[in-house]
């Protein structure tokens, strides 16, 4: 599949890691539209990536909003009438650090909200734009605190961190991604469901600055993205049903 023919959408691509992947795609030659709760904050991206020559889009996308997400699908479907890729990487963090016998019941559903159930309706709401390329790619940046395997690791990065709540989302966003990828392969259609563990990237994700990320180990931007970027730049890669970092597979 020829780059200028992929067209990618990324939800919360307006800045941080979204943005990078965003901005990294373009730089491939992929059409790439930016999905941004705020639709300023989405086209001063774009803006800002098309003075550079790049070839950007930007879409008002709320994913906790689903009339938002139906409006984008309309317009997508109107204006380009296909999506190759589907890049779900809008995500928040609610509850960092609270006590599992603590939390409030408002968290948890803000934290599902974001990560759970609006990637749930972006995706399948996207899905006919997908099923309409002759190839294509839903890739959902998951996390390995979702991985109660890696949970119960003394040795693993991610022992110690407590965000109940955001770690049960991206828990119940990897089954998703699991049953999503077999429906796919049940079906005989040509779409890819996977799963990425970033890290910890330095970027304003769960209110820290990129400097505090850092001072805490996150790894670089372009760290972050590069197993997405590989994943979605290789058409040749048939992997489905996968959840991945730089170093290889993520138990689930």
């Amino acid at each position: 599949m020829k780059n200028d023919s992929v067209i990618t959408l990324v939800t919360g691509g307006n800045r941080g890691m979204g943005l990078a992947i965003a901005k990294s795609l373009a730089t491939s030659g992929q059409k790439v539209i930016i999905g941004s709760r705020n639709l300023d904050n989405g086209l001063a991206a774009v803006e800002k990536l098309n003075s550079e020559g790049l070839k950007l889009d930007a879409i008002q996308l709320d994913v906790t909003d689903s009339t938002s997400v139906t409006a984008a699908a309309h317009t997508l479907a109107k204006k380009y009438g296909y999506l190759t890729t589907l890049i779900n990487n809008a995500g928040s963090v609610f509850d960092f650090g609270m006590e599992p016998s603590q939390i409030s019941q408002e968290l948890l559903r803000k934290d599902f909200e974001v990560n759970y159930f609006g990637l749930i309706d972006v995706t399948q709401k996207m899905m006919p734009l997908l099923k309409k390329a002759p190839q294509a790619k839903i890739i959902n940046i998951s996390s390995m605190m979702g991985s109660k395997t890696e949970a119960l690791n003394p040795q693993s990065e991610v022992y110690r961190a407590v965000a109940v709540g955001y770690q049960s989302a991206k828990a119940a966003a990897n089954m998703f991604t699991v049953q999503l990828a077999k429906e796919m392969s049940r079906n005989n259609l040509p779409i890819t469901v996977n799963a990425i563990d970033p890290g910890m990237v330095a970027t304003e994700f769960g209110g820290a600055t990129p400097e505090q990320a850092r001072e805490m180990g996150a790894k670089p931007i372009t760290v972050g993205i590069k197993r997405t970027i590989a994943l979605a730049t290789d058409f040749e890669n048939k992997d489905n049903a996968t959840f991945t970092n730089i170093n290889g597979p993520v138990a689930w």
